[in-house]
């Protein structure tokens, strides 16, 4: 087969002039006018429980063995010519696609090909083919299966700049032999089929956007190789009135069993014609022919007609991918657990016992810090730090609800961060700490990293929690100065990281030794006596931290929030000294009150009698708390407002250029006119 026949992820090149064919297709495939639904809602499907057999049956390994050697289709087929949907159209009736020989992901890698990566020479040009190997290890990156699905995710999460409004996760069969699958499916702009190939290929990336999740261009292949051997993609799209579909396969499976020493990816794209209203076919008939043979066989799907079907719910745009042949793991069981709960998807064997005593021993076990590890719900709730309300993540039929673990917090403090370099700052960020509610009776701490939005290390222990000191104390913030690893379950550990992460665990300490005794344990730190309010200032004082104001509202609440004024005696100036990397030290019974969104003069509390009961501080909290929830409330309205200028600005593109059409045609009736006048 030739370059031109398959797509070749070790190559860029295009594909060269298009050449479009009709196609006759079946009644009902494709309806007579598709109208753009921006609020598309997709009907989810309930399947039966199916289980996967844990081992390859001896049938199916001779059926291997007649298996496509070439990645040419039945020879037969390609000689006929014949159009790909006719009466009967092309159709595999085996009953079932050949699994991989191995179906446990972490031993599936073993591949041999017997032959040895090669270097091809096109067009006075060396490519180095990519082996299939790579696949399966580049897949070993992500060592859990939730990060895997996240990595989806985020592709749909992206979409939200381009109207998407849902995204679907749910189970599905697999036709041929019944066996679970897994669908996720969102309504964004969809791929048209160069896109499709990019997101088939290694290193492209087509996010440009500063506020993009994704941007190494490699997560789709790691994701979806890391939950399944196959996965089959379809996108609608439709752009400048040109609507395209197409159809994508990335198989393990079909490179293993044809002894391929390159990843290949079969891909079939059609072009709708308004006029006629049919699908045509792009890249020439024997192109079109060779791959939609190969997509028939080992895919999920033996018919065109169905191939074609599963566009029926995506709407004028969107994408499905469907990820099957799951990875089981060491159990003999399928990875992905749909049996246990019918609203969520579970790890299968994941579940963690956690060490409390009887009294408190469900409420651990059923903590969210506990759960997340092993119930795909839970772990959605809190994946992104912000969702706007014209967004949803539904899995298996029920919408996602969002959770902020700051609202998790008692006794929170917000703390401005500002790591420096070389004497300049790279970024400031403000940390949420605080004990979470069932301290002191449950054993979870750390910190919750966000990087543009999304969860990167959920409840991060960056401090030795063996002598209850830090007990309890959880954070949250957003540190977009730091670059999160390729599977976004980690950060690259740079300099900048290594400044966080010390600063972290002094944050954890501080806050533990003035506040430990909220919940029960013994005070190791006094706070600071009180001192008159018109102080003349010294050398210890140091003067209000304020952040840069995106707007008048909100810039006045994030100033509130970080403006800590420290008026220390003398003889505590050494003990307070200001850290190195800029940040504003913990001194927590100091803080400005805010009366009319002005800092009035700092009172420090005077720590007579049971400090905890300290009524100045009590609603110091409370006024800080109330100062934060409406914060983060202006911040939600500025987030919906500039979703809101988007779609207005991409309605008025649609417009402008409906415009420009009607004109046209207004001119060229004029010329019409003036010609039969003449």
């Amino acid at each position: 087969m030739t370059l031109t026949d398959i797509v070749d992820l070790s190559s860029d090149d295009e594909l060269g002039e298009v050449d479009v064919k009709p196609v006759k297709l079946e009644p009902g495939l494709v309806g007579r006018k598709l109208q753009q639904n921006e609020k598309n809602k997709a009907q989810l499907v309930k399947h039966q429980k199916s289980k996967t057999p844990c081992a390859i049956r001896e049938s199916e390994e001779n059926r291997s063995s007649n298996a496509l050697s070439t990645g040419h289709s039945s020879s037969s087929i390609l000689d006929q010519g014949q159009s790909p949907v006719d009466d009967t159209g092309i159709s595999y009736t085996s009953p079932l696609s050949p699994a991989p020989l191995c179906r446990q992901f972490w031993k599936a890698g073993n591949y041999n090909d017997g032959i040895g990566s090669k270097v091809t020479i096109q067009n006075g040009k060396n490519y180095l083919h990519v082996h299939p190997m790579f696949l399966h290890s580049n897949a070993t990156s992500h060592k859990w299966a939730f990060g895997a699905i996240a990595e989806l995710l985020d592709n749909a999460v992206d979409e939200i700049q381009n109207g998407a409004t849902f995204v679907i996760v749910d189970k599905t069969s697999n036709p041929r032999d019944g066996s679970p699958a897994l669908l996720i499916q969102d309504n964004g702009s969809g791929m048209d089929p160069e896109a499709m190939r990019r997101c088939m290929s290694f290193g492209f990336s087509d996010k440009k956007s500063k506020s993009a999740i994704g941007q190494y261009g490699n997560g789709f292949k790691t994701s979806t190789m890391r939950l399944g051997a196959d996965v089959i993609v379809f996108s609608r799209h439709q752009d400048k009135r040109v609507l395209t579909q197409s159809i994508g396969l990335l198989s393990y499976t079909f490179l293993a069993r044809t002894g391929h020493d390159r990843i290949v990816v079969p891909m079939v794209d059609y072009e709708f014609n308004t006029s006629t209203e049919t699908l045509e076919i792009m890249h020439g008939t024997e192109h079109f022919m060779s791959n939609l043979s190969m997509l028939l066989q080992w895919s999920p799907y033996s018919t065109e007609a169905d191939l074609l079907k599963q566009f029926n719910d995506i709407g004028a745009h969107g994408t499905k991918v469907i990820i099957y042949n799951l990875w089981f793991s060491d159990d003999g069981n399928v990875e992905l657990d749909f049996d246990t709960d019918s609203e969520d998807i579970r790890i299968s064997g994941d579940s963690k016992k956690v060490n409390a005593t009887s009294k408190w021993k469900t409420v651990n076990e059923e903590h969210i810090a506990n759960r997340f590890h092993y119930s795909l719900r839970v772990y959605l709730s809190i994946l992104y730090l912000r969702i706007p309300e014209t967004f949803q993540i539904v899995l298996r039929g029920r919408v996602v609800e969002h959770h902020n673990i700051a609202n998790d917090l008692k006794f929170p403090e917000f703390i401005l961060y500002k790591p420096q370099t070389g004497g300049s700052v790279e970024g400031q960020v403000i940390t949420t700490i605080g004990f979470l509610k069932e301290a002191p009776h449950v054993s979870f701490h750390g910190f919750n990293v966000y990087h543009k939005n999304r969860l990167i290390l959920p409840f991060w222990q960056v401090v030795s929690y063996l002598d209850s000191r830090g007990r309890g104390v959880v954070g949250v913030l957003e540190a977009n100065f730091v670059e999160p690893s390729h599977n976004k379950q980690d950060f690259e550990k740079t300099s900048l990281f290594q400044k966080l992460e010390a600063r972290l665990k002094e944050m954890t300490w501080e806050y533990w030794d003035y506040h430990c005794g909220l919940i029960g344990y013994q005070v190791k730190k006094k706070l600071i006596p009180q001192v008159s309010s018109n102080r003349t200032p010294h050398s210890g004082v140091q003067q209000p931290v304020t952040l840069g104001q995106s707007s008048p509202a909100v810039g006045s609440i994030k100033a509130a929030l970080v403006r800590f004024e420290q008026l220390i005696p003398n003889s505590q100036v050494g003990r307070m000294k200001r850290k190195e990397n800029g940040d504003i030290p913990l001194v927590k019974n100091v803080k400005a009150k805010l009366i009319d969104g002005r800092s009035q003069n700092v009172q420090l509390v005077n720590p007579t009698g049971n400090q905890l009961k300290d009524e100045e501080a009590v609603n110091l909290m409370q006024e800080n708390k109330k100062l934060r929830a409406k914060y983060l409330e202006y911040e939600k309205r500025g987030e919906e407002l500039n979703l809101k200028v988007t779609q207005l600005r991409s309605e008025i593109k649609e417009l402008d250029d409906e415009y420009s059409r009607m004109m046209s045609e207004l001119e060229s009736l004029e010329t019409v006119k003036e010609e039969s006048g003449v």
